[in-house]
């Protein structure tokens, strides 16, 4: 019988080593809390959880922008072998009731700025951050939690991607998701115990999970969160000689080189830069290193905890478009639609596999069967194997959209434009956007053409969407282009459009 691989305790062991040594800056809070005020911290949050019902496998949702009390919170979760959920706070409060109804937390931790949203989502016990969470955690025992005793299998976090049939999906996020991708993407770009990360990322996702804070956290390196992105403050910090490592989107480097104070900046004392979520356009790449800045592609999911590729530096230019080679520990393979590897340049579906991948979707037997083949996560990414074994990724094997580094389904776009009065037929597509990498466009047979109004569609959709996956451009057709089955072709609808 094989042996559980242990969890360990991140924060407690940098705590004992290394007390006095930064692990988070809340720049928006001007906090900072060393390793030992992160375990004490932490500590008492769990204590509070226990007292308030949150045992092994319980959810903890959290709803808040940018904070490093998520770090709390998560490493909390841990010391319980419980389960923190991040909620997106992007979303309107009917994709967060289903996301709460799904995952039936025990505690709703929550700000002050979503605290009429929390009044709205029912959960046994709410604590607001504030006030009342640093009286919750003075009030609590540290001494009271036991030991980390989860293992890498358990999970540790359920974090929610938009589902192809309109409903969310819980990727399970396992210890051992969390330490393996800290091994991956800590190799790929050098993050040492003296390095600095900064995150401005949003903490609901795995990208600011884990792009870098926890990996920093688990070497006991230091790590600034943002609580919004700022490019003139991002700007600011990366030339300060603070920062070491720098992740971002696409969107995020355009911000950047678009601000006044781009072509005065001092770019040099980042030792690594890297990107992704969306393919970065060859001309910004080009833009950057004339500034002697590499920015490295990289590609992942949230399924995958998210790292799987990462360009290496030397290739980043003279391989540009592709997104590297599979991380240390990760597996690859592109393969048909019989799930036979196709051959060098040849277009297949992207499949993953290795100890970074989630064991599945939660309460989702249907997703997981559609998803996995005997451990193969299939990404529903196109993708090409060259003949050095640089991965491009070349196009969706679904129908799914990257706008700004949010992952966009049209299905769940759709079901919201078909309630509209005047929408007979609707299609959602993304297009091409400078700012944004895509955007989506809805593609609407009006049910009486001469009435239709674009605006008021998109104004339907502000209630009932989040900002960012409500669509920038509309056209009306006589028609959607269908196949037999009576599927949408959007390969088709686009090459009428664009």
């Amino acid at each position: 019988m094989t042996r559980p691989v242990p969890a360990f305790d991140w924060i407690g062991h940098h705590a004992d080593l290394s007390p006095d040594a930064v692990a988070l800056v809340d720049d928006g809070r001007d906090l900072t809390l060393t390793y030992a005020q992160l375990e004490d911290q932490s500590r008492r949050l769990a204590a509070w959880f226990e007292a308030n019902g949150v045992g092994t496998g319980e959810r903890v949702a959290f709803l808040a922008a940018n904070t490093t009390d998520v770090f709390e919170a998560l490493f909390a979760c841990a010391k319980l072998t419980a389960v923190l959920v991040p909620l997106n706070w992007r979303l309107a409060i009917p994709e967060l009731q289903f996301i709460v109804n799904d995952c039936r937390p025990q505690v709703l931790v929550f700000s002050a700025e979503f605290a009429e949203a929390a009044a709205e989502l029912e959960t046994p016990v709410k604590l607001q951050l504030g006030a009342d969470y640093t009286a919750a955690k003075e009030n609590a025992n540290p001494a009271a939690v036991g030991p980390v005793t989860a293992t890498h299998d358990d999970p540790w976090a359920i974090l929610y991607t938009s589902g192809t049939t309109g409903h969310p999906k819980g990727a399970i996020c396992t210890h051992g998701m969390f330490f393996w991708n800290a091994i991956n993407i800590g190799h790929a770009v050098g993050l040492t115990s003296r390095s600095t990360n900064l995150n401005v990322l949003p903490t609901f996702h795995s990208g600011g999970l884990n792009l870098y804070t926890t990996p920093c956290l688990h070497l006991g390196a230091r790590s600034i969160n943002l609580a919004e992105f700022d490019p003139g403050k991002v700007l600011e910090y990366l030339e300060s000689g603070e920062i070491t490592h720098f992740f971002g989107v696409p969107a995020i480097y355009q911000f950047l080189a678009e601000h006044p104070s781009w072509e005065e900046a001092d770019l040099s004392p980042v030792e690594s830069w890297a990107c992704g979520g969306a393919p970065m356009p060859v001309a910004l790449l080009q833009r950057y290193a004339d500034r002697g800045v590499v920015i490295r592609q990289g590609m992942g999911l949230t399924e995958t905890s998210p790292t799987v590729f990462l360009t290496d530096e030397a290739h980043a230019i003279a391989k540009v478009g592709s997104v590297g080679k599979p991380a240390l520990h990760t597996e690859i393979r592109v393969v048909d639609e019989d799930g036979v590897d196709v051959g060098t340049d040849e277009i297949g579906e992207l499949w993953v596999r290795g100890p970074n991948v989630t064991p599945g979707y939660w309460e989702r037997p249907d997703a997981n069967a559609d998803s996995f083949t005997d451990g193969w996560l299939h990404t529903g990414d196109a993708a090409r194997i060259d003949s050095d074994g640089y991965v491009f990724i070349v196009d969706r094997w679904k129908d799914m959209y990257i706008s700004g580094g949010e992952n966009v389904y049209p299905a769940e776009v759709e079901q919201v434009l078909f309630h509209h009065p005047n929408v007979l037929d609707v299609a959602v597509i993304g297009v091409p956007d400078e700012k944004w990498g895509e955007v989506g466009m809805a593609v609407v047979v009006p049910r009486e053409a001469g009435s239709f109004d674009g605006d008021a569609l998109l104004g339907f959709c502000r209630e009932k969407l989040a900002r960012y996956k409500i669509p920038k451009l509309v056209r009306t057709v006589d028609e959607l282009p269908r196949n037999a089955a009576g599927k949408v072709l959007k390969r088709s609808l686009k090459e009428m459009l664009m």
